[in-house]
């Protein structure tokens, strides 16, 4: 049995006092949470800190993003798997549709972060997904599974049982428009399917995938029915404590 996630990611939101507001707040409204694991990734500016509060919780905190390289080295502005580890992190996220479409992230790309991720001990929150004219033109499936056979190119079984695959549909993200359900389960069905001719059935029955795209307290129910969604990669309702609270308690509504 396959024990969902529920992930916020809070993009570039919340100084630290923010940050630390945010966790007073949702610790206590999910401290009886024991049907789904909880990660925040905040920005890295509020890793340790937001990492030292929830300490000792059932709350995980992942990073954003992750460095290719191994460091340490000259590589200004970026911050390392073993970095993000020592600061408390647990998780990252790697290859989000706005590291791809804003910073040119490429499926090589993302095979080396996760790499990376994997070397650190990290577990790497993997993000595939179409565009819209993508999926218009009936090539959804296509750019998806290119995305997972580059973003896990020459990972073993092993390697591959430590990773979350996040689903995030573009055209769903920030835009308030969702996938259907049924829309949803068609894909993560397609994505369990590759990953079993990559890297076995019980590596694929395993895996953990995510779905993200305008999440929401209202929707959440209806996209944790499908069998292969296993929780969410949330957005913009990750912000406010309530919001996500209730998003994560998605059991009890």
């Amino acid at each position: 049995m396959r024990r969902p996630v529920i992930a916020g990611n809070w993009k570039m939101y919340k100084t630290i006092s923010e940050a630390l507001d945010f966790v007073q707040s949702f610790r206590p409204l999910v401290v009886g949470v024991t049907h789904c694991d909880i990660l925040v990734a905040p920005p890295f500016t509020a890793l340790r800190a937001v990492a030292d509060r929830l300490e000792g919780s059932n709350v995980y905190v992942g990073a954003q993003d992750v460095a290719a390289e191994q460091g340490p080295g000259a590589f200004t502005g970026e911050v390392s798997a073993l970095m993000i580890r020592d600061a408390g992190a647990s998780h990252a996220i790697i290859g989000h549709s706005e590291r791809r479409l804003y910073y040119g992230e490429t499926d090589e790309r993302v095979n080396e972060k996760t790499r990376r991720a994997l070397d650190a001990r990290l577990s790497p929150v993997v993000c595939v997904g179409e565009r819209s004219e993508e999926r218009d033109t009936g090539r959804a499936e296509e750019v998806v599974g290119r995305q997972l056979r580059g973003g896990l190119r020459n990972l073993t079984a092993m390697d591959a049982s430590r990773i979350i695959i996040a689903y995030e549909p573009v055209w769903a993200i920030g835009t308030g428009r969702t996938a259907t359900p049924e829309i949803a389960e068609q894909m993560h069905s397609f994505i369990r399917a590759t990953t079993r001719e990559m890297f076995g059935d019980e590596t694929a029955e395993g895996m953990r995938i995510l779905y993200g795209g305008s999440v929401k307290s209202d929707n959440i129910g209806g996209l944790m029915d499908q069998p292969d969604i296993d929780g969410a990669l949330v957005g913009g309702a990750s912000l406010e404590p309530d919001s996500f609270a209730q998003i994560v308690n998605y059991k009890d509504r």
